[in-house]
């Protein structure tokens, strides 16, 4: 019987128990037997102090860490920025298309160039890269950055208006009265405009103000700046004033019947339009580099966040401007036009009375 059990059952009791219950439980056999790390609990870490190199490495980690967060913190909130003033952007393109399209300014049907309309992408990319660029001069004037690492911020920005200016350059030669005209800007821009852009006489003395405390050298040569710069202005001026005469003056001589020649010559003097623009843009651009030279690198980076927030109200104004309630200019009007048509009645009335 017991041969057949062990037949039946080969495996006995004893030979399925596990191998740790047959180690002993106590003694130093049982710890010797253990792996090293096991008796070091879960939490168990070196006692070692830290040097001090290691301490200012982990600070300056922790440093970057939130710097880091705070820099995508602010991007993400330009982004945000950037696509509500592109949408304002394009609702105002929109409007000032619908607006030629309805006074037949803007050739057939209204509509644009297409070297005007690649200007208007391209420039309203530039609006985007013009909020980056506002942003980070902002947050480097703001955190204590180094001179070196300032003045690549502010010759960042200074590039930024070199592609500008050779955006509008490129647009010049496709369709020179697109710049001229303005379109391309918000409605209060254009309130400024002067050959296709800012006068800089006019932004230096806004500027000025702004950038105190200056110093008295400072002044002078910024002064000078600005005087140069409005003789220039009236140069191009009255240039652009004759070239106006002239294309009135060739237009409308000759025979009323055939005047080919007339739209001939006429071309050919519209041909000057690029060079007055060209010559207004590269005094621009001058201006500016001008100006980050006689700066300091913190005073520059305050120039160019003055100039970028002053032409953001600019186009703010314009969206506020554009969105104002019309019901109150409505009942205004009607108000006005009641009291004009009472006071008629009511010297009507005396008229006849005197009969």
């Amino acid at each position: 019987m017991a041969d057949k059990d062990a037949f039946c059952y080969p495996y006995h009791v004893h030979d399925c128990t596990s191998p740790q219950e047959n180690l002993p439980n106590k003694g130093p056999f049982h710890s010797e037997m253990l792996p090293k790390n096991s008796r070091k609990g879960a939490g168990y870490t070196s006692e070692k102090p830290l040097d001090a190199k290691t301490l200012r490495r982990l600070a300056q980690n922790r440093e970057a860490a939130r710097k880091s967060r705070l820099r995508k913190k602010a991007y993400v909130q330009q982004l945000e920025s950037s696509r509500l003033k592109l949408t304002h952007l394009e609702q105002d393109l929109q409007r000032a298309r619908s607006q030629d399209e309805f006074m037949g300014c803007g050739g057939a049907g209204g509509s644009i160039s297409s070297g005007a309309a690649m200007f208007d992408m391209e420039y309203a990319k530039w609006l985007e890269d013009d909020q980056r660029h506002i942003v980070e001069l902002r947050s480097g004037l703001q955190t204590p950055l180094s001179d070196g690492e300032l003045r690549v911020i502010v010759d960042g920005f200074l590039s930024h208006y070199d592609e500008v200016f050779r955006l509008k350059g490129v647009a010049a030669k496709t369709d020179v009265f697109h710049l001229i005209n303005g379109t391309w800007t918000s409605p209060a821009e254009r309130c400024f405009l002067w050959i296709g852009g800012f006068k800089p006489s006019e932004l230096i003395t806004m500027l000025i103000p702004q950038l105190e405390p200056l110093a008295e050298q400072q002044i002078m040569v910024i002064c000078e700046l600005g005087h140069s710069s409005l003789q220039t202005e009236e140069a191009l001026s009255q240039g652009l004033e004759q070239l106006q005469q002239s294309l009135v003056d060739t237009i409308a001589g000759g025979p009323i019947a055939d005047g080919v020649q007339q739209m001939v010559a006429a071309m050919t003097k519209l041909g000057h339009l690029e060079e007055f623009v060209a010559q207004a843009d590269n005094l621009r651009q001058q201006t500016l580099h001008q100006l980050c030279r006689l700066l300091t690198v913190r005073q520059a980076a305050r120039c160019f966040l003055v100039i970028g927030e002053y032409y953001g109200r600019l186009r703010a104004l314009s969206s506020l401007w554009a969105s104002r309630p019309r019901e109150s200019l409505i009942s205004d009007d009607n108000s006005c036009q009641t009291t004009t048509e009472l006071q008629m009645v009511q010297s009507s009335q005396n008229h006849f009375s005197s009969f």
